[in-house]
């Protein structure tokens, strides 16, 4: 079980953290991204880290102002949010892939996700 929070109102050029936790075990068998959905678009991916928190991949629009990591011991990962722009505002999901030993990009390849956290970002 996934379980986003740390999402909020926050004015544009601020910072948010979201912190994603997991129940289980297994959690640093996952890697872990964060995708996001406004209403009427797909989900996309925002970023990810793999299992060990070495390998990081972001979307082109969040590269230098976004950082996700982990905490193996406490079966969190992190999304570190700064320079936050208005269209950043989104539902932010946490997913968990435990197939695959390389991140992926697309949603429907993820096996596990968090409930959703808003991020409302204001000009």
């Amino acid at each position: 079980q996934l379980q986003a929070y740390g999402g909020g109102l926050m004015q544009a050029g601020g910072s948010l953290r979201l912190s994603c936790a997991a129940s289980g075990r297994a959690f640093s068998f996952y890697i872990m991204a964060w995708f996001r959905q406004v209403p009427g678009k797909e989900r996309e991916f925002v970023a990810a880290v793999d299992t060990d928190g070495v390998t990081t991949l972001y979307a082109d629009f969040v590269k230098g102002r976004f950082t996700c990591s982990r905490d193996n011991a406490k079966n969190t990962v992190f999304l570190q949010m700064n320079s936050l722009k208005p269209e950043d505002t989104a539902v932010y999901f946490c997913a968990a892939d435990g197939i695959r030993e390389s991140i992926v990009t697309k949603h429907d390849e993820y096996d596990y996700w968090g409930q959703g956290t808003l991020v409302t970002v204001s000009s």
